[in-house]
């Protein structure tokens, strides 16, 4: 959900940022991640994928980017290309055989595409640029984690990094569902500053609020937590914004605690979400998650 300046419009997607080719950092990425999980021991633990070794990192990515590139390819509906999804490889070197056929393919699949080509989404936006967009930084974030895994650590690019936080922002954490709501506190806002790129996010805090049924259950669930919502594009500034001070603000460190705990409860709900799904479709055997 932003606020546009307005203050009038309201919209759950944010369109591509001109400029960034993401089909390039998609290629750049992925062999990235190519070489960091090649180092990595088969059973190493993945510190920021908790109960993820080093090869489930990497049958991850692998079927991710192969589920992609058929929807595309084929025009198909998520849930019809993840029936598709073949049988995991038991080696290593069948799956970074797999992984490296895949991702080509990928790369070649969405290179070739309009942006404006329309296409299945999980998003409001059913177009290859979100695509484009969504596996540019899939694999990044990707690439990290198999860096932190290997112990190898190198530098991200910038760019694709400042649009990442605008991607979390606007895609991932601002959508409400028609089963929710939120309700939006002016008094509690920060902005998010990079200060390698000049972009900046004003950010309100807010409360989420919802329930939700999920079968084969007969009951239902109320859930609230705070959310962290931009109210304004991001934009590029000539003089860095003051920054917000914690030492004497309480609403600063208010917002600051805020925003960590909606981060760690997002990412605690979707290990828990990955590990039932794990678990109904025997181990690991299967995928539990899409990109």
């Amino acid at each position: 959900m932003v606020r546009h300046a307005a203050g009038s419009q309201i919209a759950t997607i944010s369109r591509v940022v001109a400029g960034l080719d993401y089909v390039a950092h998609l290629g750049r990425e992925s062999a990235r991640f190519a070489q960091a999980i090649a180092i990595a021991p088969p059973g190493a633990p993945v510190p920021p994928c908790p109960e993820w070794t080093a090869d489930d990192l990497l049958w991850h990515l692998a079927w991710v980017q192969w589920w992609w590139a058929t929807i595309v390819r084929d025009g198909l509906t998520g849930p019809e290309a993840r029936r598709l999804v073949p049988e995991r490889p038991s080696s290593r070197p069948g799956l970074l055989e797999f992984y490296q056929r895949a991702s080509l393919e990928l790369q070649q699949i969405l290179g070739a595409a309009s942006p404006d080509a329309p296409a299945w989404t999980w998003s409001d936006d059913h177009t290859v640029g979100f695509i484009r967009r969504k596996q540019a930084h899939e694999a990044l974030i990707h690439r990290i984690d198999a860096e932190v895994t290997a112990g190898n650590r190198t530098p991200m690019d910038p760019r694709l990094s400042a649009d990442g936080v605008d991607e979390v922002l606007r895609v991932m954490y601002s959508g409400v569902p028609e089963w929710g709501s939120f309700a939006g506190d002016e008094s509690k806002a920060l902005r998010l500053q990079a200060t390698d790129t000049g972009d900046s996010w004003l950010i309100t805090l807010g409360r989420f609020t919802g329930r939700i049924r999920r079968a084969p259950l007969t009951t239902s669930r109320t859930s609230a937590w705070p959310m962290a919502v931009p109210r304004r594009p991001h934009r590029r500034t000539s003089a860095a914004p003051r920054p917000i001070s914690t030492a004497g603000s309480g609403t600063a460190r208010q917002s600051e605690r805020s925003i960590r705990q909606a981060t760690a409860m997002c990412y605690r709900s979707s290990r828990r979400r990955s590990r039932r799904a794990s678990t109904d479709q025997g181990a690991r055997n299967r995928p539990n998650h899409a990109g």
